[in-house]
């Protein structure tokens, strides 16, 4: 059975950090790309990162970049965001997904191509 569980999410202040972790299970994680994506109240699912499964190519929401960072450990099915420099408007339920993609070098922050997600985790950053 195909799970993502995160874990990590809280309530931080502004300017503070947090690092997300998400444990799969029941597929291979190198054979596939993974991605972060949050939804804040009343707006839409965005992509904030995602990591292809070759290890070559990540990328990230222009507004988190240089504050974010994803990564991996494929050997214990783990994949991890670690933000920096909270925001209020960071505020949101962060998912983590996995997208198995016949092209191992690029990924894309598309969430309809990716097929297992996590249940979420609510990050609040506010004084």
């Amino acid at each position: 059975q195909v799970k993502l569980v995160e874990s990590g999410g809280g309530l931080v202040q502004p300017g503070g950090s947090l690092r997300l972790s998400c444990a799969a299970s029941g597929f291979t994680l190198d054979n596939y790309h993974i991605g972060w994506f949050r939804q804040a109240p009343g707006k839409e699912r965005e992509g904030v990162s995602c990591d292809s499964r070759s290890g070559i190519k990540t990328n990230y929401l222009n507004s988190v970049k240089g504050r974010f960072t994803i990564s991996r450990d494929n050997a214990k099915s783990m994949m991890y965001l670690q933000m920096t420099d909270l925001k209020p408007e960071d505020t949101a339920v962060y998912y983590c997904t996995a997208h198995r993609s016949p092209y191992p070098g690029i990924c894309a922050l598309i969430s309809e191509r990716y097929e297992y997600w996590g249940q979420g985790t609510q990050v609040t950053v506010s004084s």
